[in-house]
């Protein structure tokens, strides 16, 4: 059955999948169409295929198998969908003299000759050609999500596919559907294997091929951190992936080497043997850190100061004592081209950092301070006095040609003499590699971070390799301070670093246990924790209180304490708007976290009336959804540092709730109050390190609630995956 209509509103909208409740209006009666829907805006005339079906809870719906959407007719509908909001700068009195002076030809005026729009009186030449181009946007996306959706592309792909490939999508996709692995960013192979199947691509075919390896490079280093895999592994995994013949290795070794002709695939060897293969990407910044680290500290200085003179000035100056390991860090850091300084909370890390800006400015040489996290650079600022940024921000995002870049680079070099980088070992290769090659030549690089942390997110284990290659000083901090003693966070991290589980202390009042063998006891007792006892009992709101969970599933996972948590603290409510991404909520006043880098989100800061502007969010920023537009699948959320940004359609995806998050999502952060939530036990995942991190994450308070016999072995595992990197050995070789 066909019918047509104009959209009156939008009842319901997915923003994963874009299953929407729409109210259509046909003929002037009010029907329920409910389907897969694109981007669509009130006013908008929609052809729908489809058929009625009587649904038992909300009665007669039209559900809709296919949706063409064409410009509305009638002078009225194309007036509301002028000043929809879809076009920038036109309101009401716009449209209106618009369709006045076009009358029911409008969209052929705007679609064919936009430049005619200038007679309008406050439409300019080039506000005439916007809109001209946004319309015709709009038709080629309808058009691409259509196609897309025939084979089982989400809506939230087909968007990103679209904004990579734009009026090319259809085209490239028949061609070689797996070419959206390598082009579209988060993409699967799987995805891209769905589509191919269903266009009759052959499983043998070398495309398909080439990009099951280079899948599984990609997600071994995402999900692993491994840089490289061996070749044996490969070949088996692929065949698995693939579902391949075991007398396919001949097919499977030509595509490795048509993919290492075409410099996408490297195979490493080490003393001689084939250890491994390398997606070239990982290969080029490994050798590019190796090379640069090297060339660092053989064109070291030491700067001519009397470092004796110096730090006791600086004693004197701040009414403390450095301990001799602190004064042998500030000696190593003034005298060699690199060193890195690594210990335990309250081992003086940050006094360290204090001592050496303090030398810096009296002799008036420049520095940076940076981290690799904006939480992490806040905490740094903070510690300091002195101004701080993220690796991102000091080397300045440039989006080009869809690629990013740093404006400062080997050719356009920082200028300051001496980089202070704490949190290292949340760096990846990707940003390590960055900040190296905008050095420029004699500065110095001071590296400041916990090796017992856990390692980064992204690929790579940089600062564990510095160590292990032995190039560069390392000063390990071991001596807790005095004023340390008297926090429990900082002397249980330190017993749980050694396999130790701490007792409870009823004298404690910054450490607690809450032991629950039930799950969801621990679930209704961390509720709680976060939404009544800790706010009363510290004087704080929940969103200074941070739960923290090691595993998503489960009745105690961090999936299902956003869900209770979000329950609690902003429940629904007809003031807000909401969209459901995947199997989770996005409301209004929810506090998300961005789980992905994304270089070319704009935002803009408000500061006392100073407006600023730049670009890019990345994974672990924080903050709260401002704003939800159902229909356009937008959203706005303001961040902990005051940057508000708009994401479209195809960027939610990379927002998750933040109630709860994992431990590797909290590195580098420091909250008011930690919630650590133990319950399932899963030894892959669960140890000590683990552990660690989590506590070393809370200023004022650590509330561990779950299994006690989970807590407990969680503390006495060491297990660590090691990762595959191959930087030491290409140290090695520059030092060779």
């Amino acid at each position: 059955m066909e019918i047509k209509g104009s959209i009156e509103g939008i009842v319901f909208r997915n923003a994963e999948n874009g299953y929407t409740v729409a109210a259509v209006d046909v003929h002037g009666l009010m029907i329920t169409a409910v389907g897969i829907f694109p981007p669509i805006t009130e006013g908008e005339t929609v052809t729908l295929i489809g058929d009625y079906k009587e649904n038992s809870r909300y009665g007669q719906q039209f559900v809709v198998q296919e949706v063409v959407i064409t410009p509305p007719k009638s002078k009225e509908g194309i007036m509301r969908y002028l000043s929809s909001g879809l076009f920038k700068g036109i309101g009401d009195v716009t449209a209106s003299a618009i369709v006045k002076k076009f009358g029911e030809e409008t969209f052929d005026i705007i679609e064919f000759n936009p430049l005619r729009l200038a007679e309008i009186r406050g439409i300019s030449a080039k506000k005439a050609k916007e809109i001209g181009e946004k319309f015709y946007e709009m038709r080629s996306v309808q058009r691409a999500i259509m196609f897309l959706t025939h084979y089982n592309v989400s809506l939230n792909l087909a968007l990103k596919i679209y904004r990579v490939y734009e009026a090319n999508t259809e085209s490239i996709i028949q061609t070689n559907p797996y070419r959206i692995v390598g082009d579209i960013e988060g993409v699967g192979f799987k995805t891209a294997d769905t589509i191919a199947m269903s266009l009759g691509i052959e499983k043998n075919d070398p495309n398909r091929i080439k990009a099951g390896i280079r899948h599984i490079l990609d997600d071994v280093a995402a999900r692993s951190g491994h840089t490289y895999l061996p070749s044996g592994r490969v070949f088996k995994e692929l065949k698995k992936l693939l579902a391949l013949d075991d007398d396919t290795d001949e097919l499977i070794g030509s595509a490795m080497e048509d993919m290492e002709f075409n410099e996408e695939l490297v195979r490493i060897s080490f003393d001689g043997c084939v250890s491994g293969l390398m997606l070239d990407k990982y290969y080029k910044m490994e050798t590019s850190i190796a090379k640069r680290l090297v060339k660092i500290m053989s064109e070291g200085r030491s700067l001519d100061l009397n470092l004796d003179r110096e730090i006791a000035s600086f004693e004197y100056n701040y009414k403390i004592s450095l301990h001799q390991r602190q004064k042998e860090a500030v000696e190593a850091a003034i005298n060699y081209g690199s060193v890195i300084i690594t210990g335990g909370p309250g081992t003086g890390k940050t006094t360290i950092i204090k001592c050496i800006i303090f030398i810096l400015e009296r002799m008036g040489i420049s520095y940076a301070l940076t981290a690799p996290t904006g939480r992490a650079s806040k905490r740094m600022n903070e510690a300091t006095g002195r101004p701080a940024s993220t690796i991102h921000r000091l080397l300045t995002v440039n989006r080009m040609g869809g690629r990013t870049t740093f404006v400062h680079n080997e050719n356009n070099p920082l200028t300051q003499d001496v980089l202070i980088v704490d949190e290292t070992s949340m760096a990846d290769e990707f940003i390590l590699n960055a900040l190296l090659k905008a050095l420029d030549h004699g500065t110095k690089l001071i590296f400041v971070g916990d090796k017992d942390q856990l390692p980064s997110v992204g690929a790579g284990c940089v600062l564990a390799d510095m160590i292990s290659s032995k190039l560069i000083p390392v000063v390990e901090l071991t001596h807790i301070y005095r004023q340390a003693e008297g926090s429990f966070i900082i002397s249980n991290a330190h017993l749980i670093n050694k396999g130790i589980l701490p007792e409870p202390d009823r004298t404690s009042k910054d450490f607690f246990f809450d032991y629950q063998e039930d799950e969801g006891v621990a679930l209704e007792h961390t509720v709680q924790f976060v939404t009544t006892r800790l706010p009363k009992f510290l004087n704080v709101s929940p969103d200074e209180i941070q739960v923290l969970a090691p595993l998503k599933i489960g009745t105690a996972g961090v999936n299902n304490l956003n869900k209770c948590l979000q329950e609690a603290i902003n429940p629904p409510s007809k003031e807000k708007s909401e969209l459901t991404v995947g199997m989770h909520v996005l409301r209004e006043g929810d506090r998300v976290i961005q789980i992905a880098n994304n270089y070319d989100i704009e935002w803009y800061r408000d500061y006392n009336g100073e407006i600023t502007n730049g670009a890019g969010v990345f994974n672990g920023d924080i903050g709260k959804i401002e704003e939800i537009d159902k229909g356009s699948m937008k959203l706005v959320v303001k961040f902990e540092d005051e940057r508000v940004a708009e994401y479209s359609a195809e960027e939610i995806d990379q927002l998750a709730l933040s109630y709860s998050i994992s431990v590797h999502k909290a590195q580098g952060s420091e909250f008011k109050a930690v919630v650590l939530v133990i319950s399932r036990y899963n030894p892959m995942v669960l140890s000590k390190n683990l552990f660690y991190t989590a506590v070393t994450r809370a200023k004022d308070l650590v509330v561990v609630v779950g299994n006690k016999e989970n807590v407990a072995r969680m503390t006495k595992n060491r297990y660590t995956e090691k990762r595959l990197t191959a930087l030491v050995n290409f140290i090695n070789e520059e030092l060779r």
